[in-house]
């Protein structure tokens, strides 16, 4: 081999690798979408959000650009090759190499531009998809529709429900024993206290409960409970002092006797 045909073989090389250079595909750096802050997001969110969701498009297309690079690789080489044995058939091997490498890098770069647009637009769909999930603002989509559950319905607390019981025998509350503390719930439960000497802060407790239910419903003293005139024993049963003028008098006690 001739030192012209060497250095015709170096700028063959040369050429294949500058055409493949040129038109190497690669992993996209980023999304080619504009994408905004949802409604409520803060921008530090916003910003958590997109380093995110542009690891995850990195991984949707993870390997692509290597995979359209080994193509191009091949298509220029065997281009090359081909042209090669063109050329030696015509006595210049060189020259056929040089003109088949020439334009296989062309086609390869081509192949390669076209799987990176390829690449850019599946990249930027994970993207996009990934921020819409999580509330950003993606062009030509509306805000992601955020869920709320329903608040869970309030149970009646038994410790509620049975004070309003005893409060309700006791006179004190003319309501329905619902489980709920509401203000005429609280406001029974003061007016109990106060007649009772208690703290009046309206307040239910194991402690107010155990108190109503040791209190007798219309519980009063016996001078108050006596019937006019009525005087109570010194002793003994006094049955025999009299007879009793009604039978709502308290047991015990003795109407006067007659005078004779």
């Amino acid at each position: 081999m001739s030192v012209r045909q060497i250095a015709r073989g170096r700028v063959v090389s040369a050429a294949v690798a500058v055409g493949l250079l040129s038109g190497c595909a690669m992993t996209p750096l980023g999304p080619t979408v504009q994408v905004m802050p949802g409604p409520g997001k803060s921008f530090e969110t916003f910003q958590t959000d997109n380093a995110s969701c542009k690891t995850f498009a990195a991984d949707s297309v993870k390997g692509q650009a290597d995979a359209s690079n080994q193509r191009a690789l091949g298509a220029a080489l065997l281009t090359t090759a081909l042209g090669a044995g063109v050329g030696a058939a015509g006595g210049d091997a060189a020259s056929g190499a040089a003109l088949a490498a020439a334009g296989g890098s062309g086609i390869a770069a081509g192949a390669s531009a076209a799987d990176q647009q390829g690449i850019q637009a599946q990249y930027d769909n994970a993207f996009s998809q990934c921020m819409y999930a999580k509330g950003e603002l993606v062009p030509g989509f509306g805000a992601a529709p955020v869920a709320y559950s329903a608040a869970p319905a309030a149970t009646p607390n038994p410790l509620v429900r049975a004070t309003q019981n005893e409060l309700i025998r006791l006179g004190y509350l003319h309501d329905v024993a619902d489980g709920f503390s509401g203000p005429r719930t609280r406001a029974a439960i003061s007016s109990f206290q106060t007649s009772n000497g208690l703290p009046a802060d309206g307040a239910t407790s194991q402690r107010l409960l155990a108190k109503l239910q040791a209190t007798t419903k219309g519980a009063a003293t016996v001078s108050a409970a006596a019937p006019s005139d009525w005087v109570a024993p010194t002793g003994g049963s006094g049955g025999g002092a009299g007879t009793p003028v009604s039978a709502a008098a308290p047991s015990g006690w003795i109407a006067p006797a007659k005078a004779q």
